[in-house]
């Protein structure tokens, strides 16, 4: 779990679904899935102290609710408290990366609040790997969060300034696939990370094309491997070095792209 820097400032680390394996539909219409999660050392940033009001600035405020439709006011309710939050918008929406309920799960974490797994449910389903913020093995309907050992991964994050609705994406998925397997084998996480997928990639791509652009972009860059995060529209590329990353970052730099170099999961060795 990512700790502040001080009393008042808490990130919301971006959320990259480095698998995302869709394994089945429910009766109720969600589906099952089977992906590994890790978080990066960027994100947006919460400002907390006492008060109720909620302040959204920073370069992607714009379109962000300040009403209860916003996550952290729904969360903060849920957890029957109030705060003064002042959100810095530092990753783009809707991304895949999780932005909205890792920003609610932060403001969680700042208030020390210990919510049942129905009420995180509730939010969202990712609120309940958002609130762990370490490297896990979301399953089922995001409500099955369990620990595993990643080590630090060096990597591009590209959002080509497209939006990818989430519900465009699952009506386009075309069946479902076996899981992944149970244990992560020792040696080059790239090699087995190579051989999984992402059951979004291919239908987020019929959405969006331009989604094959930055796929292709980040392999000609360099990355050993590239993907789609979460239902898109941005994705990652992972890189041997944090310099090549780094490299990488600058020469995606597109007009109309967003492209940072980060590391996921930095607390590991």
């Amino acid at each position: 779990m990512p700790p502040p820097s001080d009393g008042t400032r808490h990130l919301a680390p971006a959320k990259v679904n480095l698998t995302l394996h869709v394994t089945g539909r429910r009766a109720d219409g969600r589906h099952d899935l089977d992906s590994l999660v890790a978080f990066a050392d960027l994100g947006d940033v919460l400002h907390v102290s006492p008060g109720d009001a909620l302040t959204i600035d920073g370069p992607f405020a714009n379109g962000v609710p300040v009403d209860d439709r916003n996550l952290i006011r729904r969360a903060l309710a849920a957890a029957g408290t109030t705060r003064a939050v002042d959100l810095d918008k530092r990753l783009p929406h809707p991304a895949g990366l999780g932005g909205g309920s890792s920003d609610a799960a932060a403001a969680l974490r700042a208030v020390g609040a210990d919510l049942g797994l129905d009420a995180l449910m509730a939010l969202g389903a990712d609120l309940p790997v958002c609130l762990a913020a370490a490297p896990s093995r979301m399953r089922g309907a995001g409500e099955r969060v369990d620990p595993v050992a990643l080590p630090r991964l060096h990597a591009v994050l590209v959002n080509p300034g497209v939006a990818v609705p989430t519900g465009a994406v699952f009506a386009a998925l075309e069946g479902h696939g076996p899981p992944m397997p149970d244990v992560l084998p020792a040696g080059d996480p790239l090699d087995w990370l190579g051989g999984m997928r992402n059951d979004l990639q291919a239908p987020a791509t019929g959405v969006a094309s331009v989604i094959a652009d930055v796929l292709a972009a980040l392999t000609a860059a360099g990355a050993r491997l590239s993907r789609m995060s979460g239902s898109g529209a941005t994705c990652f590329g992972l890189f041997p070095d944090p310099a090549a990353a780094e490299a990488a970052a600058r020469r995606l730099d597109y007009p109309g792209w967003w492209a940072r170099a980060c590391t996921l999961n930095p607390s590991a060795p």
